[in-house]
Parts: C-alpha cells; structure tokens; sequence
C-alpha cells in the first residue's frame, strides 16, 4: 500500500510518501524524524488533540485534551465533555482527568 500525505509536524510541510509492505512501514520525502514518526503514527493508529468548548454557568468556554488521544476516540470523548456544566473555571483547570483511559485529561483553555 502507498499514500501520500503532508506533514503537520512543523511548519515545512513535507512532502511525504508512506509505503507499507508486508507490516513494514518505510517513509520517504521527510527532513527529520519527527515527520517520520507521524507518517508512522498516522498509518497504524492516528491521533489528534481534541479542541472544544464546555458549558458554564458564565457561557461556553473552550477546552481541549492535554495530548492527542486515538482518532477513533474523538466523538466519545466530545459526548464525555458534553455531559459537563459546571459553575465557574479558569485556565488549565483540569475538568476531567485520563478521559477515557486514554491518558489525556480535558483542561479549560479560556477563564470565565
């Protein structure tokens, strides 16, 4: 199998070419290791970091997960924070910690 994809690793933006032979994964088209980690990453078990708002007493405020939990997570994890309506919070306040069981909690990004 060949993909071709973008980098989002850093602002260069390679380029890359992502082949998969018999469970080996080869990357090609990277300027450093990071792009071919992700290219790897992004084949086996993609992440993302999820960015969101949560009700407050004080309006919606944003929020995201402190590290990037597996794609396929993302809309059980948005149900999770949707559950939440919580009285007064302000920045980095953790509002729900290893969600999931993914490692990652969800923190307040904006105060009230």
């Amino acid at each position: 199998m060949k993909k071709e994809m973008i980098c989002i690793m850093c602002p260069m933006g390679c380029n890359m070419t992502v082949t998969e032979e018999n469970g080996e994964i080869q990357v090609t088209g990277n300027t450093c290791i990071r792009g071919a980690n992700f290219a790897k990453e992004e084949m086996t078990c993609p992440k993302r970091v999820v960015t969101t708002s949560v009700k407050t007493s004080a309006g919606v405020k944003s929020c995201k997960t402190t590290q990037a939990i597996p794609k396929s997570m993302i809309f059980d994890c948005m149900k999770e924070i949707e559950k939440l309506r919580l009285k007064k919070v302000k920045f980095g306040q953790v509002i729900i910690k290893n969600i999931l069981g993914t490692g990652a909690d969800v923190v307040v990004t904006a105060d009230d």
